[in-house]
């Protein structure tokens, strides 16, 4: 039920004022310690120029490397990272369109094809989607993770739940609250999240036990490259899954992996392949998810001839 309920979130949000993805990494010191079920990402005033470079998502130690547009910098100079390591991004960059390579004097070295813009990103929210309230989970915990380390600028809580006073009450104030239906895509705010500081330092929960909270102290800096990554990662990825391959898999319209057997919406990774009793291997169901990203979100397929962006507040994911 949640993988449909997110995938419908998802196309809902879908607009040409920005990018939707979802099941990111959002943890800093323990990178792998907090997922975000869906980001949204609106444009900021230097999108286009983004967009220009690649479809793709830049490596992040490319855009962290030593490495501009202008003179070509040794690799070794370009990446403090070991040898191999650094050929691997080096090659990663040039193969989506970032980096340049060639030899000098029989040293390799590298440039980049443009400048990476400092200000493409506008805003990031982080969406938590729980569809039953009445089996929560780890709901409050994860989003009091959000709420102290601040690193969107606003996070949501989706649930197709009636939400009481009880469960507002659960959750922190600055938390905003939609309840989605995923069967018709109609969502209704309950509650306006408030802006958190994503440019300020934050505090980082790393544990939570019945008298004893671990964290750690988070700097802006820290903060500022992960919301880099963070957005990177939702501009390459997007979040639309490869459909099954499955004589009975086709897909929605808005490119969701749908079964024709059992007439849904399915998680290819879960309710698909042999463990399935209708399971007909076949080749998977063409659909250009490119072309559907392309026309409805902010994000670029071919870069060269891209026309300007608009930007959007949160309320106008529509």
């Amino acid at each position: 039920m949640e993988f449909r309920f997110e995938l419908a979130l998802c196309a809902a949000l879908e607009s040409p004022k920005c990018v939707v993805s979802r099941q990111l990494g959002a943890g800093i010191e323990n990178p792998g310690g907090r997922i975000v079920d869906v980001c949204v990402m609106t444009p900021g005033p230097a999108f286009d120029r983004r967009a220009a470079i690649t479809a793709d998502r830049i490596p992040d130690p490319a855009i962290e490397a030593a490495v501009g547009p202008g003179e070509a910098v040794p690799l070794t100079e370009a990446f403090d990272l070991p040898p191999d390591r650094a050929e691997a991004v080096a090659d990663h960059a040039a193969a989506v369109g970032y980096l340049e390579r060639e030899r000098r004097d029989g040293r390799p070295v590298v440039r980049a094809t443009a400048r990476y813009p400092d200000d493409w990103v506008g805003s990031l929210t982080a969406v938590e989607n729980k569809p039953d309230l009445g089996s929560p989970g780890d709901l409050a915990a994860q989003l009091r993770y959000d709420a102290a380390l601040g690193l969107f600028d606003h996070v949501v809580l989706a649930t197709a739940s009636y939400v009481t006073r009880a469960h507002l009450n659960r959750i922190p104030d600055v938390v905003g609250v939609w309840r989605f239906d995923p069967d018709t895509g109609d969502r209704e705010v309950v509650r306006e999240p408030t802006r958190l500081a994503p440019d300020a330092p934050g505090v980082e929960i790393r544990d939570e036990r019945a008298l004893r909270t671990d964290v750690a102290l988070v700097t802006a800096d820290a903060k500022a490259r992960k919301r880099c990554r963070i957005a990177e990662r939702a501009y390459g990825k997007g979040w639309r899954p490869d459909p099954p391959a499955c004589a009975h898999a086709t897909t929605t319209a808005d490119g969701r992996p749908y079964c024709e057997q059992f007439e849904r919406v399915v998680n290819p990774g879960r309710d698909c392949g042999q463990a399935c009793e209708a399971f007909e291997p076949a080749d998977p169901p063409e659909t250009d998810r490119e072309a559907l990203r392309d026309e409805r979100t902010a994000w670029v397929a071919t870069p060269d001839g891209a026309g300007p962006r608009r930007q959007s507040g949160l309320s106008r994911f529509r």
